[in-house]
């Protein structure tokens, strides 16, 4: 039988992106640039959750936006139309950014003029909880459709954020969904995340997401 090394990378790997990542926070720490991290599952409103964010918000500070995917460009379209800087990330097929190619974004997007920039990973509710980017704070998705038994399926990302947007309120009425279980089930995984529910349709809720957001971008 052939003989050859095993080598179990795993760790390594992580440990590294660990240490880019903090590199990476520091940095912008310096710099007052706040580095949100907004995860979910394809189809939740990101996208729109995003616009709702930058009408809130791009008359009194200065937003950039990373917008990240597989392939495709739509999403970048999108948000250029409001007028805030946007670069888009092609992931050649991974389902997640990391440190590095978050900031090689950044580098691209210019840190200098921004206060305030969104990075939109990659729709997926496991990849993107594995991995830190260097964002000052993660947030995430849930959008009712999607069920209220997602914390079950899928802990990590629910741990590792500070704040679970649940979103498409509007069409609580419509579906199987205990807006209670999901509280009760998050809390459990993550006692201090804040739980916002909203509607980046009709804009219930944006309020409160916004002004959260504003205690954290320094001035």
């Amino acid at each position: 039988m052939d003989k050859f090394k095993v080598i179990e990378i795993k760790e390594s790997v992580f440990e590294d992106n660990e240490r880019q990542a903090n590199l990476l926070r520091e940095k912008l720490e310096k710099e007052n640039v706040f580095l949100l991290n907004l995860m979910s599952s394809p189809g939740s409103g990101k996208t729109t959750t995003v616009l709702r964010t930058i009408e809130a918000l791009k008359d009194e500070m200065r937003i950039g936006v990373l917008e990240a995917d597989i392939d495709s460009d739509v999403d970048a379209h999108a948000v250029v139309q409001t007028g805030v800087e946007v670069i888009q990330l092609h992931t050649g097929g991974m389902c997640h950014l990391d440190a590095d190619m978050t900031k090689q974004g950044l580098l691209e997007l210019g840190t200098k003029e921004i206060d305030f920039a969104i990075l939109e990973n990659v729709g997926n509710l496991v990849c993107p909880a594995e991995f830190d980017t260097g964002a000052s704070k993660n947030a995430m998705i849930l959008s009712v459709p999607e069920g209220d038994d997602k914390p079950l399926k899928y802990p990590l990302m629910f741990s590792m954020v500070n704040v679970l947007l649940i979103n498409k309120i509007d069409t609580i009425d419509y579906f199987d969904f205990d807006l209670d279980a999901v509280k009760k089930r998050a809390k459990k995984l993550n006692p201090n995340i804040k739980i916002i529910p909203i509607s980046a349709k009709t804009g219930e809720g944006i309020n409160e997401w916004v002004d959260w957001i504003r205690t954290q971008v320094k001035k």
